[in-house]
This record gives C-alpha cells, sequence and structure tokens, in this order.
C-alpha cells in the first residue's frame, strides 16, 4: 500500500458549499495538499458550465489548491536524454488503483494487464519539424522559431526568440537544416498578449510541405542536443510509430513506447485498438506559473474524433468494457467529447482546454497509460486526478509513486520510461 502523508488530513469544506465532482467535495473531504489561506471555495466562473461543458471551456476548479502542492524533487540524472534502445525495452511502473499497490515490469509487459473487450485509444497526431531558424534581412540578427498552430497557408502564430528584436514587420529569412539561407522567408505581422507572433511566409507555396527541409523536431528544453547533427535519431524515435496526421509540436509520448508487433499482438488478444487526433501544443506542456490552480489558463487544442472510433467507444461502454487512454492527451480527448454528449462520445473535430486536476469524475476512461511528468504540470495534475476519481487523495498517491520510481531509477519525461494506472 502507499502510506498518506503525514499531512493528510480530513478537514470540513466551508458551511453551504455542496459542490460536484468537478468542482470542491462536500463537507468531509479530504484536502492532502495545501491550499491558499482564504480556503477551498468553488470558482464561479467554472462552476457556472458544469453539465454543460463545451468544446472550449474548463472544467470547475477549485480555486485555493496552490500549484506548489504539485512539486518534487528529482535527481537530473534520472531526466532522459535519449530513447531506449528498442521502443519496448522501457520500463513499465503498473499503479492498481483499487489498492493503490505498485508493480515493477518491463513495457513489453503490458499486454498481461489487457483482455479481450478492452478498448486502447491512441492519439495519432504526427509531430512536424517546428522549430525554424534564420536571421533578420536587415542586421543579421539569428531568431529560432518554433510554429504554434495554423491559421491558413503559409500563415502561423509562432515563439520568436529573441522576443525583444521581434517587432512587427520584421523580416526573417530561413535557414535550411545544414545552416544554408533559403528563398523562405517569413515578414511578423501581428502579437498577441502572450508575446507569441504571427508570421506570413512567403517564397514556397506552403511551409508545411518545406518543413522536412527547413525544420528541426520541437524537442522539449531538458532534451540537450549540442549540434543539429545531433538530432537525426530524433526525426524518428520523437515520433510514434502510428502518426499519420502532422499538427503536433511536440509528441504524445506515452504512445513512444510502442512497436507495430506490439499493436499486432495486442489485437490478437481481442482488444479494440483505435485513434483519436489531438495536435499537442502549448497547453499540453506548459507549466502552471499562477499560484493558485484557478488562475491558470490553458491553452486551446484542435482534435478530432472519428466515427468508427466514437462507434467503438460507445459500444464498449455499454457492454462494461474497458476504454484504455494511452497519454494524456488521448484522455482529455475522450473526456472533452464526453462533457458534450451526456456521457457518450461524439464524433467530431473541436478544440479543448480542458483543464483536469483533483477532484474530477472520469466519465469514459478507465485506464490510462502514461509517462512520468515534469513537476507543477497540467499533466501531473491530471494523473493525480485519475489516481482517486472524484476525490483529493490522487496526488499524495501520485508523489508516493513518483518517489518510489525515482528509489527504482526509472527514467523520467518524454523518453523516460512509462506509468500504467488501472
Amino acid at each position: 500500500m502507499i502510506p498518506r502523508p503525514a499531512n493528510y488530513r480530513r478537514r470540513p469544506s466551508p458551511a453551504g458549499t455542496n459542490l460536484n465532482s468537478r468542482g470542491c467535495k462536500p463537507t468531509g473531504e479530504a484536502l492532502p495538499w495545501p491550499t491558499d489561506p482564504a480556503g477551498v471555495e468553488p470558482d464561479a466562473r467554472g462552476m457556472a458550465a458544469a453539465g454543460r461543458f463545451d468544446f472550449d471551456r474548463g472544467a470547475g476548479l477549485c480555486s485555493g489548491v496552490l500549484a506548489s502542492a504539485f512539486d518534487f524533487s528529482l535527481p537530473p540524472e534520472l531526466i532522459a536524454q535519449a530513447p531506449a534502445a528498442a521502443r519496448d525495452h522501457s520500463r513499465l511502473l503498473v499503479l492498481l488503483r483499487p489498492r493503490s499497490e505498485i508493480a515493477h515490469r518491463q513495457f513489453a509487459n503490458l499486454s498481461g494487464y489487457l483482455r479481450a473487450g478492452d478498448v486502447l485509444v491512441l492519439n495519432d497526431s504526427k509531430v512536424i519539424p517546428a522549430r525554424l531558424r534564420g536571421s533578420n534581412t536587415r542586421t543579421g540578427g539569428e531568431f529560432e522559431l518554433l510554429l504554434l498552430e495554423e491559421v491558413g497557408a503559409n500563415d502561423w502564430w509562432t515563439m520568436v526568440r529573441p522576443g525583444k528584436r521581434a517587432r512587427t514587420d520584421t523580416k526573417i529569412i530561413l535557414r535550411n537544416r545544414d545552416g544554408d539561407l533559403t528563398g523562405v522567408h517569413a515578414t511578423i505581422i501581428d502579437k498577441n498578449s502572450e508575446g507569441h507572433r504571427r508570421l506570413h511566409f512567403a517564397g514556397t507555396p506552403n511551409l508545411l510541405a518545406d518543413l522536412a527541409r527547413l525544420g528541426e523536431a520541437p524537442l522539449p528544453p531538458y532534451l540537450k542536443r549540442a549540434r543539429a547533427a545531433d538530432l537525426q535519431t530524433d526525426r524518428e524515435r520523437y515520433q510514434t510509430v502510428y502518426a499519420r496526421e502532422a499538427g503536433s509540436i511536440a509528441a504524445p509520448t506515452a504512445g513512444l513506447h510502442f512497436t507495430p508487433k506490439m499493436l499486432e499482438r495486442i489485437r490478437g488478444l481481442g482488444v479494440k485498438v483505435c485513434f483519436v487526433t489531438l495536435h499537442v501544443g502549448l497547453g499540453t506542456f506548459a507549466p502552471v506559473k499562477t499560484k493558485t490552480l484557478a488562475d491558470h489558463v490553458m491553452h486551446a487544442e484542435r482534435f478530432v474524433i472519428g466515427a468508427d472510433t466514437a462507434r467503438i467507444v460507445n459500444q464498449a461502454k455499454r457492454a462494461g468494457d474497458r476504454v484504455i487512454a494511452v497519454g494524456t492527451t488521448t484522455l482529455r480527448t475522450l473526456e472533452t467529447a464526453a462533457m458534450n454528449g451526456d456521457g457518450r462520445i461524439v464524433a467530431g473535430a473541436g478544440r479543448t482546454r480542458m483543464f483536469i486536476h483533483p477532484p474530477f469524475e472520469f466519465r469514459i476512461v478507465d485506464g490510462l497509460l502514461t509517462n512520468f511528468h515534469l513537476p507543477r504540470s497540467t499533466l501531473l495534475m491530471l494523473v493525480s486526478a485519475f489516481a482517486a476519481p472524484k476525490e483529493t487523495q490522487g496526488r499524495a498517491v501520485v508523489l508516493s509513486a513518483y518517489a518510489e520510481a525515482v528509489r527504482q531509477r526509472y527514467r523520467f519525461f518524454s523518453y523516460g520510461d512509462a506509468m500504467l494506472m488501472v
């Protein structure tokens, strides 16, 4: 059993609060994390839409929960700098939620935790080579660009560094992956409140089609690469084997462990394998910088759920079979769609800003395969919610599991090991 922390306590909710599982819990709920001195009160803005969630709103939040409650210590040498020798050679920490028990396995043992009738849902979004480099056509100063979202052909919102020199009307000529200047250039035409720049590209019919020769893999900053040549392995391994729909600026990393043979073996068990598409953007990996969770604003991310996936998932729920999400992006896609369909998955396209943290009621997903996440990240908050649905003690369960992973020298983050929660 995972022990509760020493400061675990039960504390009555403020008088008069009788909220559902997407807000604060009723009187007597356990609050095993620090809260703002004002206490845990319902966020009226979030709660106003409870039960009427659409693709562009978040669930109700408890305004007093501090983001610092999701910090943990991680030795820097446990941040995986390269993938495992083979995709399925990573380790697997299994968290059995009903008893808060842990098992240590290899990822190749995953099929032992699946059974006939299960539905395994994966995110088939493809990472684009979204990191570009170029020079100011007037001064020669160097810029680094990260494509964020396509507005239209050759029209993109981007992050530009250094931002102080990225003024409106600045023209940037792009370099190819070898560092040579090309005929493709960009002009900064707008800036938003978050400091992102809107760029219009010229010299190419469609920038997206040219990224293979211009761009680099958009690796997170904790993956250190001294030279562009060091990125060669990342072009293959920072991509799932089933990626099809181009659009992500970060990999849905839980899927990096699968091989085609492993997926075939899983299908052979009678497990249905299907896909959704969520293009991973800032909404997935942007850190929570606010003091409390309620003040954090999620970036919208685009998703698509096909009719076949909706049908398979809905049939499984009616039959009492399990739906297992591969990755937090898949889980957010499914739960967003369920909020719009009264507990059923609705096929179609949309955008989600769903911010999942304890306590949260999961309508669709029964199991989650994920990697180990950064401190104070929305992903860590999501897995904390999943560890104990509709309750708040999931944070303590997950942080205890992470402490065990550190003791056992698991590898963390994008290229790290995996965690299965069932």
